[in-house]
């Protein structure tokens, strides 16, 4: 694996994301999201073709799951370029043919017409200026090449007035306050078709996926994992109290827990 030479200094506080990867909770969220949302992510890329040879853009990999299903995809001739603002996770991949590369969406370049195929999964929720960096995503495709974006919408809330059992906890709303008042839209997802035919790509297609998160499910873990990386603020800012989020923290555990999960929008297109 090649490693890019530049390194930015920059304090990962001065960032404001609102679940960065210096956290603690940060591995155990890679593994669940890979295991919650892995499947379906892989069918969206296989639908597109990826093959042998292909040259690609994974923005913001994270913990490095899709990325390395990707170098296994295109090899041997293949080429993937794999970013993250943060790339602590991913430097320590061993994946042939990949080039790692500390880089933000937002205020880096990217190589013009240069990738067969540019993925991003939950990334441009959490960054104020989303629209910009999926357009420079858009500019990065070669004729041809294929964009996909999959991205979060909560408009599937938990509503346990309408359905008897769903728990919708005041840790689950005051986590999505902290998120939003660092900048993250929860219905960019529901945004995504509309952004990319605008962007004059072709073949756009949209499909969201949900399902109902119970105890010891990938979907528990990740609400777990961000409760506790983000607890401290939900308290500090007055949207629950210590009490609540230990209580609340304690029921992802109880076996009669379930909650629909926020919908994956996974959205498609492709450059002419």
């Amino acid at each position: 694996m090649e490693h890019s030479p530049e390194r930015s200094n920059q304090p990962l506080a001065d960032l404001s994301y609102a679940l960065d990867n210096a956290a603690k909770e940060a591995s155990s969220r890679f593994q669940a999201l890979a295991e919650a949302f892995d499947p379906a992510t892989i069918r969206h890329l296989e639908d597109v073709g990826v093959a042998p040879g292909w040259h690609c853009l994974e923005v913001g990999a994270g913990g490095g799951s899709v990325a390395s299903w990707l170098a296994a995809r295109i090899a041997p001739s293949g080429r993937l370029l794999i970013t993250d603002i943060d790339p602590r996770f991913l430097e320590s991949l061993d994946l042939p043919n990949t080039q790692v590369l500390r880089h933000n969406i937002v205020t880096d370049p990217l190589p013009e017409a240069a990738f067969d195929l540019v993925h991003a999964r939950l990334v441009l929720t959490h960054i104020p200026d989303r629209a910009a960096a999926l357009a420079r995503m858009a500019t990065a495709l070669r004729p041809g090449g294929w964009l996909i974006d999959e991205e979060i919408d909560i408009s599937l809330a938990p509503d346990p007035a309408s359905f008897p059992g769903e728990v919708r906890s005041s840790t689950f709303d005051g986590m999505l306050r902290v998120m939003e008042q660092r900048g993250v839209d929860h219905r960019f997802g529901r945004r995504l078709f509309a952004h990319l035919r605008a962007l004059g790509l072709v073949h756009v297609a949209a499909e969201g996926m949900t399902s109902v998160w119970s105890a010891g499910s990938p979907g528990v873990a990740i609400l777990r994992a961000n409760y506790q990386q983000l607890g401290e603020d939900m308290i500090h800012f007055g949207y629950i109290t210590a009490q609540q989020f230990e209580q609340d923290l304690a029921a992802l555990d109880d076996p009669a827990f379930m909650m629909p999960s926020p919908i994956l929008w996974s959205a498609r297109g492709q450059r002419p």
